[in-house]
């Protein structure tokens, strides 16, 4: 059997594959597509995380924030208002306050001649039996005869019970309720109470 015949014996030269190689993927190649591993230019960036608060050690309230203290301190300037004329000591309402009122708008429903006064004595009335005094408005003026009216405050307290009571001429022989159904008595109401039940009687203006 013949010897096979090797190519460098017949003097032909072995085909060189070097420059004939098939290129392999192995080497990564720059493309267009993403990846699963390529980041996302156009994604949103996490939201800051705010930084967390110390927690107070034990047996100590947290702080609070300026934010909260404001809020607190405009509450409470709102709430202290201050004080009110019918909160002023009783007899110094009744004078500083109430009379100078009261002549005003009695005097603008055409009285001129009105006398008032503020005393702490009996109740005038015809068969009242009382040797007990009480604090009275007493007002009078002649017109057709003499006329006057008496405020009452046996509990010198504006918000307490009252009495009123009128003549003319006579001691008078009724002491009435005045003004028993309001919560709340304020300077305008106790002068509108009294030119109300003065004009009632047809004591103001053209009566």
């Amino acid at each position: 059997m013949a010897d096979e015949t090797n190519h460098n014996q017949a003097g032909e030269v072995a085909p060189n594959t070097a420059d004939k190689q098939v290129p392999t993927t192995d080497s990564p190649e720059a493309t267009d597509l993403p990846t699963a591993n390529t980041p996302d230019p156009n994604a949103a960036k996490p939201a800051a995380v705010p930084p967390k608060r110390e927690k107070a050690a034990v047996g100590e309230k947290p702080a609070a924030d300026a934010t909260e203290e404001k809020p607190a301190a405009a509450k409470a300037a709102k709430k202290e208002k201050a004080p009110s004329v019918e909160d002023k000591p009783f007899v110094q309402f009744i004078e500083q306050d109430y009379l100078p009122a009261l002549q005003k708008a009695i005097a603008q429903k055409g009285v001129q001649d009105l006398q008032v006064s503020f005393a702490k004595q009996k109740v005038p009335i015809t068969g009242f039996e009382s040797a007990e005094e009480c604090w009275q408005i007493i007002g009078s003026w002649s017109e057709t005869g003499r006329r006057q009216f008496n405020l009452y405050f046996p509990e010198e307290d504006i918000q307490g019970k009252k009495g009123f009571s009128c003549n003319e001429g006579k001691k008078p022989s009724t002491l009435e309720s005045f003004l028993i159904d309001e919560r709340r008595i304020t300077l305008d109401l106790l002068v509108f109470g009294l030119v109300q039940r003065l004009d009632g009687q047809k004591w103001l203006g053209i009566n």
